[in-house]
């Protein structure tokens, strides 16, 4: 059955097809705002790091403020990079079946249009960017160059997964620089950690593509692990956890953390359990529940910091 017209193949009936004027549809199909666990999964290394930070400030929490502008970022920046990925990807994307109808290759946005968006994405980003310290403001800067090799990746390496892992736990850096105006150990180990965490998710994803991106001559974690995933995924997810529990401990987290550490722990086994990779709908769904994992791990870091101040 074709797809209706001006429709994703991958993201249909929701609320951009059935709320948003049809002008704007494209475009916010483009920023990819009908699927949030894109935004969410940008977002929550941030949190984790704005969460972790309050730990040796002796705070309550987060800063609210921070917790608000890394949400706004995070739905902004996970635009702009969709959107150049989209155009970095536009020739692939129209000769594999589950993108073949997104906004570019499609034709509903032209090349023009979406460089020009792309830009006035980035600036949003910027106003939301320079409300942070200086040297938070120039890490938010460094990231750009990690997120403008990424969608290049997957043509010459197996693991363009590192390379996504990198771009979308760079706010792992963030958190802890907005609070402290510089990196210590706690934020460079939640920034591994998180990076092994992306490889375990972006893997589970890429199976839905397995055999188009084959067909393309594209490469992912999914076609290097192929029958060994499971394995491969345990081996991430342990050395994540491990890497975000040296954070925790360096940070001076206690008791409270490494529960909501555990349960972490024991949903990313839950999801290696469940995986059949050759099932793409199941293969979709534990990719979108990481969203849950990474809330429980951010939930735990704030009631740790809660509970020290307490005492």
């Amino acid at each position: 059955m074709s797809e209706s017209p001006g429709r994703v193949a991958d993201a249909t009936g929701n609320w951009v097809d059935t709320l948003a004027p049809a002008w704007l549809r494209p475009y916010l199909r483009l920023t990819r705002l009908d699927r949030p666990i894109g935004w969410w999964l940008l977002l929550l290394p941030c949190w984790w790091s704005a969460a972790l930070a309050a730990i040796p400030a002796g705070w309550w929490g987060p800063d609210p403020w921070h917790v608000l502008a890394f949400l706004i970022g995070a739905i902004v920046m996970r635009g702009a990079g969709c959107t150049w990925n989209d155009l970095v990807d536009r020739d692939i994307d129209g000769r594999v079946e589950r993108t073949r109808s997104r906004p570019i290759p499609s034709g509903q946005v032209s090349v023009r249009a979406a460089a020009v968006f792309l830009v006035a994405q980035a600036l949003v980003g910027l106003l939301v960017l320079v409300q942070f310290n200086r040297f938070a403001i120039l890490m938010g800067i460094a990231s750009l160059g990690v997120v403008a090799i990424y969608p290049f990746m997957k043509r010459f390496t197996y693991w363009p997964q590192i390379f996504l892992g990198l771009a979308f736990s760079w706010g792992a850096l963030m958190g802890w620089a907005a609070v402290f105006g510089r990196l210590d150990l706690p934020a460079v180990l939640l920034y591994a950690g998180s990076i092994a965490w992306v490889i375990h998710y972006d893997t589970i994803y890429a199976h839905q593509d397995r055999e188009d991106d084959a067909l393309v001559g594209l490469k992912s974690t999914a076609l290097l692990f192929g029958g060994n995933t499971r394995p491969m995924l345990a081996l991430f997810s342990i050395a994540a956890v491990i890497l975000i529990g040296l954070a925790g401990w360096s940070a001076g987290a206690g008791m409270v953390f490494a529960i909501g550490l555990a349960a972490f722990a024991a949903h990313l086994a839950w999801q290696i359990a469940r995986i059949d990779i050759a099932d793409s709908a199941l293969c979709l769904r534990l990719f979108k529940s990481n969203r849950d994992a990474g809330l429980i791990l951010f939930v735990a870091l704030i009631l740790d910091a809660v509970a020290r101040r307490a005492l």
